[in-house]
């Protein structure tokens, strides 16, 4: 091992496993490491810094913010979590009824929306909904919410009343009833494989939760801030939900999250029932509204929904035989493949110069800045279908191995 991975094992609580390098410096769609190897970025943070790093609009916000006001409490109120909060409520279309809840990041939103769920439930609907293959955190409400059971099992026993049931729009009916408080859903299941929900989900969840007078709460942390083509990704089904959560683009690759809340579910919280140290603190606020600033007013909603489809058919025109298919929306891209090797695919990517990530052991996510270009995505498809090949040919290798045993009985080396 090199010195900083000795560092790392002495240093760092091992929850994350092995780095893939020491990076050092970034600047747009790129990094590099400590031995100077610059990388291509099309995970951007998983889908965090929506202008790529060091943009100057980021630097000069962080700057002036930091040399004027970096944080007071929420005892007191800052011009900069005002003017965040408002562009957040009409960005989100909360109108003038809605409120924002700061917090510093995605999973702490998700447990503000969780504790407003059960404000909204109360004693008589004591029943959650999430979906099969939901990712909302790792906190422990945030971890009751989440469908995957070794995320789950080492913490049981998690938070009561949470159910999860197929994203499908005939097991919510049947799973909807007056005893609801809310149902959870991310309009795409990132960690899941970048799964999109069966079309009209969302309009069929948010006409049945009205019937049940359950909450709709929509997780915008992954897909939100123009990531999949539109604001966020319950603007693609034009409905209205109760709250969403967003944290990861606002930011930029500063740490912060938001609950924002519609209608009658932004009077659920009242004074004392829940808070955070940091959450909105000007430093924060000033940086996210610089961010989402310059989203708006360089047209990078649009720029995601055009280059999505044109990295859509980029990929699908990759002559490989591990390719099976593209999913997703805008600039958040889950590359299903025909062998779970999805790991081999991302250390053979970033042996190129190219940073990827495996969603799971079939699918590769794909989550760049928001500002890519041509010329990103051309050395995105030179680098991608080499590591495509370099995979193919060790797959091809070891199944000529293996064939090659059963023929002679031996057991491959």
């Amino acid at each position: 091992m090199t010195v900083w991975q000795d560092d790392v094992a002495r240093d760092l609580v091992q929850n994350a496993g092995d780095r893939f390098a020491l990076l050092t410096r970034g600047e747009g769609s790129y990094l590099w490491d400590g031995d100077d190897n610059r990388y291509l970025d099309f995970l951007a943070g998983i889908a965090v810094t929506a202008l790529g790093h060091a943009h100057p609009v980021f630097v000069d916000a962080i700057s002036k913010q930091a040399a004027t006001l970096a944080h007071v409490s929420n005892y007191f109120a800052t011009p900069p979590q005002l003017a965040l909060a408002a562009r957040l409520k009409r960005l989100a279309g909360a109108g003038i009824d809605g409120r924002v809840f700061f917090s510093n990041s995605g999973a702490e939103a998700i447990e503000a929306a969780f504790k407003l769920a059960r404000l909204h439930g109360g004693a008589d609907r004591p029943r959650i909904l999430a979906l099969d293959n939901a990712f909302h955190g790792r906190t422990m409400a945030s971890l009751a919410l989440t469908a995957k059971e070794a995320y789950r099992a080492p913490f049981e026993p998690m938070p009561g009343g949470v159910e999860h049931i197929p994203a499908t729009i005939e097991a919510l009916e049947a799973a909807l009833d007056d005893r609801v408080a809310a149902v959870f859903v991310e309009p795409i299941q990132g960690e899941a494989g970048v799964v999109e929900l069966p079309d009209g989900y969302l309009a069929a969840a948010r006409s049945l939760t009205l019937k049940h007078g359950a909450l709709l709460i929509v997780d915008e942390i992954q897909t939100g801030a123009g990531r999949t083509g539109a604001w966020f990704g319950f603007n693609h089904e034009g409905i209205t939900p109760d709250a969403i959560t967003v944290a990861k683009g606002i930011g930029g690759g500063f740490p912060i999250g938001a609950l924002i809340t519609y209608g009658a579910a932004s009077a659920l919280f009242t004074p004392g029932s829940h808070g955070s140290t940091f959450g909105g603190n000007p430093l924060g606020t000033a940086v996210a509204d610089a961010v989402l600033a310059e989203i708006e007013s360089a047209g990078l909603v649009e720029n995601a929904a055009a280059r999505g489809q044109q990295l859509r058919a980029v990929i699908e025109g990759i002559e490989s035989p591990l390719v099976k298919g593209v999913r997703g929306r805008g600039l958040l891209i889950g590359v299903g493949l025909t062998a779970p090797v999805a790991g081999a695919v991302v250390d053979a990517a970033q042996k190129r110069g190219l940073i990827v990530n495996a969603a799971n052991p079939q699918t590769v996510r794909i989550a760049p800045a928001l500002n890519i270009g041509d010329a990103e995505i051309e050395e995105f498809q030179t680098l991608f279908a080499a590591a495509l090949a370099d995979v193919q040919a060790t797959v091809s290798a070891d199944a000529q191995a293996t064939m090659t045993a059963s023929e002679t009985g031996k057991v491959p080396a």
